[in-house]
């Protein structure tokens, strides 16, 4: 059973900035986080709740951030975008 798909209000930002075919890339990706929440890489330090699910899109490694609550089968999309500068926006 997958999850439920929850987007922040910097993700849906993000993501409105994308161009089309980035974009259904990225819907591809959504579809797999949500059917398998486990395959992100789980961060450390400051950022250890976020799950970072790595795809590319024309030629670019892309990142999708997000969060898993499992007790409500939840996963939130906190942020997407190239890796010059992920994290650290995020951090935010």
């Amino acid at each position: 059973m997958s999850y439920s798909i929850l987007q922040t209000r910097r993700f849906s930002r993000q993501y409105k900035k994308l161009q089309d075919n980035v974009a259904c890339d990225v819907d591809l990706a959504v579809e797999t986080v949500a059917a398998q929440p486990t395959l992100g890489e789980r961060k450390k330090g400051d950022l250890a709740a976020l799950l970072v699910y790595k795809f590319r899109s024309q030629g670019q490694l892309y990142l999708l951030g997000y969060t898993v609550d499992n007790g409500v089968k939840l996963v939130y999309l906190e942020a997407i975008g190239s890796h010059e500068n992920f994290y650290r926006d995020l951090k935010r």
